[in-house]
């Protein structure tokens, strides 16, 4: 005889989220004492407490933190059941919820999901753009269907499908007085380390991967500023504020319209993975499934 339901585990999965049973209240449109009532008898049910009173907030304890995993993958699965039958039956929409990071969901995903919507109206994509970091958190706690990263993947649990290839590139404004120099002769090592550097955020999968590809040859990466964003990298570059290294995919306009262009220098072409990363054992669904394949079926960025 089952002791658990599912709505107790979406009420603790709410609770833990949001630290309060007023602020869960609201989450699953119950009442507060509805809501303590059902997280308590989840507790007895389990013959655990599965929170730390903290001031206010109620916190996970050991119980609670190995219970959680579980609890979203059980939801996880039965959602997945709904959605597939429901839309099955009535012929309805499905939404998938998709994380990217920022290049991929500015530059790469809008011809996905162009090509999704051709090849399988029905299916939904709600798309959410964060750093890379915060994409692989997100797929962690089964907040989305599927993330699209810049680099590696640094989470336990997570399987990793590689998707494209994308080459970076050291880019500088026509009038920087590297780009001047770099006309005449392909800028070394000496010269990089001393250039003004521009670089995106720690978490960030493009800075990752420019400290991967550039560290072992400059040995130094000095940042003269630090951007949120990759876009406001490429514009700062373009005020000759200093020179970065972007993925090729963000900067092709800029290069086309010569606003922008890239620096010869010694070292070797940069290149760097896009990758699908999923939860390790997660199902796809058939939406799923026509989603993975339009990105495969996207027109592919060029190899090493």
């Amino acid at each position: 005889m089952l002791h658990l339901t599912l709505r107790q585990l979406e009420i603790f999965c709410a609770v833990a989220q949001a630290g309060t049973t007023v602020a869960a209240a609201e989450e699953v449109a119950l009442s507060q004492s509805a809501t303590s009532a059902a997280l308590q008898q989840l507790e007895s049910g389990l013959g655990v407490p599965l929170f730390e009173r903290v001031g206010k907030r109620l916190v996970l304890n050991d119980a609670g933190r190995a219970l959680l995993p579980q609890a979203l993958a059980v939801l996880e699965q039965t959602r997945g059941i709904e959605q597939a039958f429901s839309a099955k039956a009535a012929n309805m929409p499905v939404r998938l919820r998709v994380a990217a990071s920022t290049t991929i969901g500015t530059y790469a995903l809008p011809q996905v999901l162009a090509r999704l919507a051709r090849s399988h109206p029905l299916v939904r994509v709600d798309l959410q753009i964060a750093n890379t970091q915060e994409v692989g958190e997100a797929v962690q706690a089964l907040e989305v269907d599927l993330g699209l990263i810049e680099g590696s993947s640094h989470w336990q649990g997570l399987e990793v499908e590689p998707w494209l290839s994308d080459e970076l590139v050291i880019v500088a404004s026509p009038g920087d007085l590297l780009a001047q120099q770099a006309r005449s002769k392909p800028l070394g090592v000496a010269a990089l380390r001393k250039a003004a550097w521009l670089l995106r955020e720690a978490g960030s999968g493009t800075r990752e991967m420019v400290e991967h590809a550039l560290l072992p040859h400059l040995h130094q990466l000095p940042a003269a500023a630090t951007l949120g964003s990759s876009e406001a990298i490429a514009r700062c570059v373009e005020q000759g504020l200093g020179i970065s290294c972007l993925s090729r995919v963000l900067v092709e306009a800029q290069l086309q319209a010569r606003t922008l262009e890239i620096l010869p220098t010694t070292l070797p072409r940069m290149w760097r993975n896009f990758s699908l990363v999923q939860r390790e054992g997660k199902r796809r669904s058939p939406a799923l499934e026509a989603f993975v394949a339009a990105c495969h079926a996207s027109v592919p960025q060029e190899s090493p």
